[in-house]
């Protein structure tokens, strides 16, 4: 973690543009944003963010903002109304509209319910998003903050989770010591979604 960096609030502009550069090809957010504007997707992008910021870790490669990886522990994976009003979250959210917003609850709903499913009982990781800018793409960043988050996990002794929607991520994802617990269909845009953990090594 020391070789890498804290987002801050005012890095919230660079956050919400590269998120919107790394996800430009993902299938879910596609289906779910058809039709939206920019600023809508960027919301949708910082409001996990800006959640992380005050109950989980969210880290870059460096100052240049690369990339971002954003997790919390378990009890904060809900990601609930008051915490959002509470680290402002719940704000950025709103700006993606009633429509989008409707949206990614229905969408979403089943994996929501899966975690807490796959999970009960148990103390955890949540990997609630991770993506680095096409342009920085194949530089070995991704897995920079990968390591970083396995490292947490591994120190403190718990699993981490994660939900990722394509076949290529899984294999990536399993390099990492991550298993597919289940491989789910999403609801409204019928795609699919892998729900996958790893348990602490050492």
């Amino acid at each position: 973690m020391k070789d890498l960096y804290k987002l801050q609030s005012q890095d919230r502009d660079r956050i919400g543009a590269v998120l919107d550069e790394a996800f430009q090809d993902d299938p879910i957010f596609n289906a779910i944003f058809e039709g939206s504007t920019r600023e809508q997707r960027i919301a949708f992008y910082l409001s996990p963010v800006i959640f992380c910021m005050k109950y989980g870790q969210v880290i870059a490669p460096s100052k240049q903002i690369e990339g971002i990886a954003a997790w919390v522990t378990g009890k904060h994976a809900d990601m609930s109304m008051f915490h959002m009003l509470l680290s402002g979250a719940f704000f950025s959210a709103m700006r993606m509209g009633p429509k989008y917003s409707q949206r990614m609850a229905i969408v979403f709903k089943p994996v929501d319910e899966d975690r807490k499913a796959n999970m009960k009982g148990r103390d955890y990781i949540y990997l609630v998003i991770i993506g680095v800018a096409p342009q920085h793409q194949g530089k070995g960043l991704g897995g920079k903050l990968m390591r970083a988050l396995l490292t947490e996990g591994d120190q403190s002794g718990l699993p981490i989770y994660l939900e990722t929607e394509t076949e290529e991520n899984v294999s990536l994802y399993q390099h990492f010591g991550f298993e597919v617990i289940k491989k789910t269909t999403l609801p409204l845009i019928d795609l699919p979604m892998w729900e996958m953990v790893r348990e602490p090594t050492g």
